[in-house]
């Protein structure tokens, strides 16, 4: 492989990339899993080449791609209808009858097409190794991002301590007085790139990770594309996650889809690598009250994991990499009111209308 920065070659992100597999065991799924993606990604777009199904499922054609072609073309699944070179890359498939029975029987199973997944255990590594905690911000960064905001030195000073702290942080005190300005300026200082996968197996179920919503492409993507690498996997500037109100107990399990037949990661999963912000913090709505979404939102912040139970599956457990929280207390200043400061606590109630940063 050409270093990168050569001519023609380019640059490289500075997060590492995971490595392509080399073979379908690399890959950490089945063969019959990835044999189902492929023939589904065939039903539903029609004939495609080799290379097309490649780009499609984010897996490499050498022992991977080639080796499932050849296994579903055995299978008589499907066949070749041609080429436009000599490179096995240029095939043309094409699903047949029983193909598309055995399609139809597998979107019955779950309408998950996209980006082959990766293996759970692959994305808690992942998680483990770019955690926010080993970010640190200095009292300059901290000074400039509240620059326009007039808040005394001595709250800066206990904001600084709170944020390099690698803790969750509760700002509260009466409405208006600037928390969420001041939760979303320390999100502001977050930086970085992180890999995450587009979706996650675990006992041959999907779980969608990947939101456009929340993860931000920090690579073009005909970069990407000439980069070698896992392309399972996609490099995103560190997600930040804001909810409110709208939080309730169910959305911070996982949550599925009784039409795709698949599940979507939860607030939570998402913010992995960077913020989860919970704005109005003990004011959502649950199963037994209007504390039980905070409650089970706190659990997992001082196991620094959460888990979510499948459908007949497993229970997995996956990292948030949120350890105890810290609170704030208010201080009077000039221009914003009642300020807060930052003051280490573990145990303290969570009073209405506060907003909480949780850094994972």
């Amino acid at each position: 492989m050409p270093l990168s920065g050569a001519p023609g070659v380019p640059a490289a992100p500075d997060v590492p990339l995971p490595p392509e597999p080399g073979s379908i065991e690399q890959t950490g799924l089945t063969l019959s899993f990835i044999a189902d993606l492929a023939l589904k990604t065939l039903y539903l777009r029609g004939q495609m080449t080799m290379a097309e199904l490649s780009t499609a499922l984010g897996l490499p054609i050498t022992n991977v791609i080639d080796k499932v072609m050849e296994f579903l073309k055995g299978e008589r699944l499907v066949e070749i209808r041609g080429g436009t070179g000599l490179s096995a890359a240029s095939y043309q498939f094409v699903i047949v009858d029983r193909g598309s029975e055995k399609a139809q029987e597998a979107l019955a199973r779950s309408q998950y097409v996209g980006k082959a997944p990766v293996p759970l255990q692959s994305y808690l590594d992942a998680v483990k190794r770019q955690t926010i905690s080993n970010i640190s911000v200095t009292q300059e960064e901290l000074a400039h991002a509240f620059s326009h905001m007039v808040i005394p030195r001595e709250t800066l000073g206990q904001l600084g301590p709170a944020v390099n702290s690698g803790k969750s942080i509760f700002l509260f005190g009466p409405p208006g007085n600037g928390k969420t300005t001041i939760a979303e300026v320390l999100v502001s200082l977050l930086r970085g790139e992180v890999v995450l996968p587009y979706a996650v197996e675990v006992d041959q179920q999907v779980i969608k990770v990947y939101d456009q919503v929340y993860h931000r492409a920090a690579l073009d993507p005909v970069v990407a594309d000439r980069l070698r690498f896992d392309h399972r996997w996609v490099v995103s500037r560190r997600p930040i996650v804001m909810t409110g109100g709208e939080l309730t107990l169910e959305t911070l399990d996982l949550i599925y889809d009784e039409t795709s037949k698949f599940y979507e990661a939860p607030f939570q999963m998402k913010a992995n690598g960077g913020i989860f912000m919970v704005d109005d913090f003990g004011r959502q709505r649950g199963a037994s009250g209007t504390r039980s979404a905070s409650r089970r939102r706190a659990s997992p912040s001082t196991r620094r994991s959460s888990s979510g139970c499948a459908r007949a599956s497993r229970s997995s457990t996956a990292p948030t990499r949120c350890p105890r929280s810290s609170r704030t207390t208010g201080a009077r200043t000039s221009g914003c009111g009642r300020a807060t400061h930052a003051t280490s606590s573990s145990s303290s109630p969570t009073p209405p209308g506060s907003s909480g940063v949780q850094r994972s």
